[in-house]
């Protein structure tokens, strides 16, 4: 089944989502150039840091921390180098560290270096310039899963709606050759069951269709910066979690589908984007 990853630095709130399933919590602690290019978006702009990281190690037993760091960088007036950050990172007890915002395979090189085999890495593939050198950037050693970010990767191609990369074939080549140099990988975020522009069990039956292992639970699954009650946290994770997995049974036993949901999404996107294009007229 997908590994299901939740952002927070909510230790109480890592506990919660660790017990309904949720298979990695999610420590966000870019912030270099990412309330630039998203300034006029609603999108999660954590800020998380360190002690956020050991923090969350300490409170959970069998889910693992991934960390996002910051894009390769040299010392900053306020802020330390991507070694020293990765050093800080690792002593914090990161499981796996997540670049994002690359553009060029010697990027990546400078990441896997720095990491140099102490836990696991991820690529977050979320720029044009690294999707026209992927085929480069896949034959640096030591990478071991690769995020297809569609967010910014849309907003890069200019498109109105993230989910645009899923109808138009992008996502299905990059997982194409992903799947060729055996590298994990997956895309994307998913709501609730039923919700979302483009309602998730679509967006869940994609990944299987695609061979996807891994999803990131988005805000609109529970944002729990929102929400004061631990029970009410506690409920949304549990219902919404059952629900994907009983989704997913369904796409083990049921492949048949998955051509029809191809089409499905195609459609649906392309009326979410008309409806989008005529609201801005």
């Amino acid at each position: 089944m997908l590994k299901l990853m939740y952002i927070t630095n909510q230790p109480e709130v890592a506990q919660i989502a660790e017990a309904a399933g949720v298979d990695r919590i999610f420590v966000d602690m870019e912030f270099i150039g990412k309330d630039a290019r998203q300034k006029d978006l609603d999108t999660v702009k954590c800020h998380h840091t360190v002690q956020d990281v050991v923090n969350v190690k300490r409170a959970v037993t069998k889910a693992e921390v991934l960390v996002r760091v910051n894009p390769i960088h040299d010392a900053l007036s306020d802020y330390p180098p991507s070694e020293e950050e990765i050093n800080a990172v690792l002593a914090a007890g990161a499981d796996v560290i997540m670049l994002p915002f690359f553009k060029t395979a010697e990027e990546v090189r400078s990441f896997v270096r720095l990491v140099n085999g102490r836990t696991k890495t991820m690529l977050l593939l979320e720029t044009p310039e690294a999707v026209e050198c992927i085929d480069e950037i896949l034959t640096v050693e030591g990478v071991d899963e690769v995020h297809i970010g569609l967010n910014d990767l849309s907003l890069g191609y200019g498109m109105s709606f993230m989910f645009e990369l899923l109808a138009d074939g992008t996502v299905e080549r990059l997982c194409l050759k992903l799947r060729k140099k055996g590298v994990s990988y997956g895309f994307g975020g998913i709501a609730t069951i039923g919700r979302g522009m483009l309602p998730s069990e679509y967006i869940i039956k994609e990944h299987y269709r695609l061979g996807s292992t891994c999803a990131i639970l988005s805000r609109s699954f529970c944002d729990a910066t929102k929400i004061q009650d631990l029970d009410e946290i506690k409920a949304t994770f549990l219902n919404g979690v059952r629900e994907i997995r009983a989704l997913e049974r369904e796409c083990e036993q049921h492949s048949k589908f998955f051509f029809e949901n191809e089409r499905d999404v195609v459609r649906l996107v392309d009326r979410i984007c008309k409806g989008m294009s005529d609201g801005n007229k």
